[in-house]
């Protein structure tokens, strides 16, 4: 199969053409979807560009052409046909993390998904070593990604031809990568299993996943800082989202983070001194520096926050007897993925064991009722399961 090395395009960015679009995308079994935001250059990261590329059936596969097109949200005040479209489990939508585009179409416009295919999902059932796009676009098809323009300004209009050259490289080889993928899962026999994933995607509920609360102690380097500071480090973080949230800005483009922790370990008292903070510009002192000096005092005369206490470790959580399960079901899940060549996770998840390791189940028919285990796992995992389950409960006193 050839792919066309010089792919036609559109853009879309009238209802009279979105429509057009709609129309003819209802007539193809699938097609390829990408999202490109501005989550660098915003606060609240929008939807900016939607790529979509399709299959013309009117050549042959020797011939294979792949037609482009780039739907510009930003210029369309209704998206619903689309929106339709997308549900529609008629079509297959092939996208490459596909969680992270779903979630965001989800919360821009409330879109949900009809069938999809996950490429990057794909190749991690598979046991592939490298399954980012760059990386599977220079192995499979010999196309070397321009780094630079992940970091590009998608808000802005127009569009630079650079840039629509990079957006249609994430959708333009998705479509011959999932028929290679697809000729792959069948041949190891893991096709059932990835359709059996790909079902768990578009069944999970997008409005259950609460946007993650946003607090001073995601800082990597949080730990850096003496635990008497952590006043002051967070009112300035405080300060950090205020600032970013009024201007609209990512908060790094305020300060970034090791500058927020040298501000809290320095506890500068003036402009001058504000000077000897390494990374803190001029033009951020002549900014922000009455405001920081306020944010540092004001630090230094609030309550120390509270630790967050194993938060994000749900296992801490557990009871003895739960916790003997739980680490007899990683031991076992990592064994398994071990055999299978892939990573733990596509197993099972951490949250699915924590679940199970919470049961009392017996039976497949109870381990059904769990959330996490799909049809596939709970077929092909499931008597292994219960096997642990009845191991470590004959281990407990009576």
């Amino acid at each position: 199969m050839s792919v066309n090395s010089k792919p036609t395009q559109a853009l879309v960015y009238t209802p009279k053409v979105l429509h057009q679009l709609i129309a003819y995308l209802r007539c193809q079994p699938r097609f390829a979807l990408d999202t490109e935001s501005d989550s660098l250059y915003s606060y609240h990261g929008k939807v900016c560009l939607i790529q979509i590329s399709v299959q013309d059936e009117h050549h042959t596969p020797e011939a294979l052409e792949i037609v482009d097109f780039l739907v510009d949200p930003l210029r369309l005040d209704d998206l619903t046909p689309l929106g339709e479209l997308l549900a529609d489990p008629a079509v297959e939508v092939v996208m490459h993390a596909a969680d992270n585009d779903m979630l965001m179409l989800y919360r821009s416009y409330g879109f949900t998904f009809g069938r999809v295919f996950d490429t990057q999902l794909a190749a991690r059932i598979l046991g592939w070593s490298q399954v980012g796009l760059a990386a599977l676009l220079e192995k499979h098809f010999g196309i070397v990604s321009n780094k630079r323009m992940q970091r590009t300004d998608w808000g802005k209009r127009p569009l630079t031809p650079q840039q629509i050259a990079y957006a249609q490289m994430d959708t333009h080889y998705l479509l011959p990568l999932r028929d290679l993928l697809v000729s792959e899962l069948q041949a190891r026999g893991r096709w059932e299993e990835a359709q059996d994933a790909f079902a768990a995607l578009v069944a999970a509920d997008p409005a259950a996943r609460t946007p993650e609360e946003r607090t001073f102690w995601q800082m990597r380097a949080v730990r850096d800082v003496p635990r008497q500071q952590h006043g002051v480090l967070e009112a300035l973080w405080q300060w950090r989202e205020d600032a970013a949230r009024a201007a609209d800005r990512p908060p790094f483009k305020v300060v970034n983070d090791a500058v927020l922790i040298d501000l809290a370990k320095l506890q500068p008292e003036t402009k001058a001194a504000l000077e000897d903070v390494p990374g803190l510009s001029e033009l951020q002192i002549r900014r922000y520096g009455d405001e920081l000096l306020r944010t540092i005092q004001l630090g230094r005369l609030r309550p120390l926050p509270t630790l967050p206490n194993g938060e994000g470790r749900p296992e801490q959580q557990l009871d003895k007897p739960a916790q003997l399960r739980y680490d007899a079901l990683r031991r076992w899940r990592t064994e398994t993925a071990r055999a299978r060549g892939v990573d733990a996770d596509i197993v099972l998840p951490n949250s699915t064991l924590f679940t199970i390791a919470q049961s009392h189940a017996a039976s497949l028919e109870a381990l059904a009722q769990l959330a996490g285990l799909t049809p596939w796992k709970l077929q092909h995992y499931g008597p292994a399961i219960l096997d642990i389950l009845a191991q470590t409960a004959a281990l407990q006193p009576a």
